[in-house]
């Protein structure tokens, strides 16, 4: 008994949905990883969480009531907007006449998403200039009419007003009229969302809401899989940023978990590493994701980003994916047990983008298969152990060969991490992913490469170790002899901010702030980006 009340409630939960696996971890109060299970991925998300949970309590030997936080990260989203399947169907209201309608919502969609999200996308009379005066009145009969239209044809609607991140009580007053005359559907406001920008900040603001039906199924799937097991505590979800939200948040906001999986094992990496600054490398079956570790944080993007060919500026973490994975199809090799080609014809050689993916296990040839893929290069080599059964047949390849091809991967991934650096000084780099075991322990260009132990579940345990966030950004003057006054000022707005979504108070302190100058902006201007973040209270 006294065991169990010193054990009782010393656990967190992890839980990363991919496409393909769902990794899961039990971290102690130590935080250090006690379980770990990879599952396949479920179409109903639910069972293969429940599966992953009943892995970890079984193999930890504790019960629910001993787990005091749970948190899952998922890429079910992103799969939402590249598929283009389970959205919602959308409405949206662009508060924008007189002066804003010269290009229209939607513009530069293609006819596949204009057909899928209908055609309830309309202007209306409001919007404010760049430092904040009035453009035009919204006009409370014109948007209560507009609701008319909508009422049982949409499940969400999105709400854009021009220059609303400088002044949002357009949006904030229009969303109150459309909870009256259309309760129970979802709203999405894009002060909230994006930067500046008009039509990618709008643009984001439509994929949230046709979001939301999806992340009401990732959270419920969730929050049933916990039921089942008596683990009672809040849920949390992991966002693009590195950091957590609620399940009300995540409700409203589900782009926010957009790109959250490669966020996850950079988290992971650093508390596996103690690195706070260095690149890390995620391999998986078809991708390698390749991003920058900034002071313990991935490092964000400062491009516009595209999302299912739909541009947009909403925040989202500075990743390069390349085509190297544990099934990466080589082509340009035939067949031949002693090889058929020689050093002079390695520019035949095509390294993906194909992949065998879930089915490396069937279809590579070290499995019986026909497909060579890099997995089998990587053990011809003996880069990678082979622990399981004897290979069923030769792979028909040369060593002269299997080297070229995996030089040419290994010069794939260099040039990626290059790309990610911002100096032409060597950095570490940390493997993860259950790919990584392909890659050498030294690259071109890199102080030492580290693989650190569990580095096949670095997701789940980066959303694991996840602190609630608060982010603020505006557009605000800052006169110079005001300029630390108002900063700190602002600081304290996202720390509030942070704490409001459930972050211990005397434990949120500010993780990144960045400052820029709007030249052409009269008064001042500045774009202020601050971001806090402490422990879960």
């Amino acid at each position: 008994m006294e065991e169990k009340q010193f054990r009782l409630g010393q656990f967190r939960l992890g839980i990363d949905v991919g496409g393909t696996n769902t990794d899961g971890v039990l971290l102690d109060a130590a935080l250090n990883c006690v379980a770990k299970v990879k599952v396949a991925t479920t179409a109903d998300i639910a069972s293969g969480i429940e599966g992953a949970i009943s892995a970890l309590l079984q193999q930890a030997n504790i019960t629910g009531d001993q787990v005091q936080h749970a948190m899952l990260g998922t890429t079910q989203c992103t799969n939402a907007i590249v598929e283009r399947k389970g959205l919602d169907r959308v409405g949206m209201i662009r508060l924008s006449l007189p002066s804003g309608s010269s290009v229209p919502p939607l513009c530069g969609w293609s006819r596949e998403w204009q057909d899928l999200l209908g055609g309830h996308f309309y202007e209306a009379h409001g919007g404010y200039e760049y430092d904040g005066q009035l453009i035009a009145e919204i006009q409370q009969a014109e948007i209560r009419q507009l609701c008319q239209q909508m009422r049982g044809k949409v499940d969400s609607v999105a709400i854009c007003g021009v220059f609303s991140p400088v002044n949002n009580q357009q949006e904030l007053q229009v969303a109150q009229w459309l909870r009256e005359e259309l309760p129970g559907v979802g709203l999405s406001l894009s002060h909230k969302i994006g930067s500046l920008g008009m039509l990618e900040r709008e643009n984001a603001t439509i994929l949230n809401a046709a979001l939301q039906g999806t992340a009401k199924r990732f959270v419920e799937g969730f929050c049933h899989a916990l039921e089942t097991h008596r683990i009672n505590v809040t849920p949390y979800f992991g966002q693009n940023d590195g950091t957590l939200m609620s399940q009300e948040f995540a409700l409203k906001y589900p782009i926010l978990t957009v790109a959250c999986g490669p966020t996850n094992s950079i988290r992971g990496a650093s508390h596996l590493t103690k690195l706070a600054d260095a690149i890390v490398v995620d391999v998986g079956g078809t991708t390698s994701d390749i991003g920058a570790l900034t002071y313990g944080y991935p490092r964000e993007s400062s491009a516009a980003v595209e999302l299912g060919e739909v541009r947009t500026n909403f925040r989202m973490p500075d990743i390069l994916a390349i085509g190297i994975g544990g099934g990466t199809v080589v082509k340009g090799v035939e067949g031949g047990v002693d090889g058929s080609i020689q050093a002079s014809d390695a520019r035949s050689l095509e390294l993906g983008p194909e992949s065998v993916g879930h089915q490396l296990t069937q279809k590579a040839r070290s499995f019986g298969g026909d497909t060579l893929t890099l997995t089998d290069i990587a053990l011809e080599m003996g880069a990678m152990a082979w622990t399981g059964e004897p290979q069923a047949q030769p792979l028909g390849i040369d060593m002269i060969t299997a080297d070229l091809v995996y030089q040419q991967m290994v010069e794939r991934v260099e040039e990626g991490i290059d790309k990610m650096k911002t100096s032409a000084a060597k950095v570490p780099v940390i493997l993860v992913g259950g790919g990584s075991a392909l890659l050498p322990d030294t690259f071109s260009g890199v102080s030492e490469v580290v693989r650190p132990e569990h580095f096949e579940v670095a997701n789940a345990i980066g959303v694991a170790l996840g602190e609630i966030s608060g982010q603020l950004d505006k557009i605000v003057e800052v006169a110079p002899d005001q300029r630390q006054a108002i900063l700190k000022a602002l600081e304290q707005e996202a720390e509030q901010m942070a704490v409001e979504a459930g972050a211990c108070p005397d434990s949120v302190q500010v993780i990144e702030r960045h400052e820029i100058p709007l030249s052409y902006l009269q008064g001042n201007r500045v774009h202020v980006k601050i971001k806090a973040a402490g422990k879960i209270a």
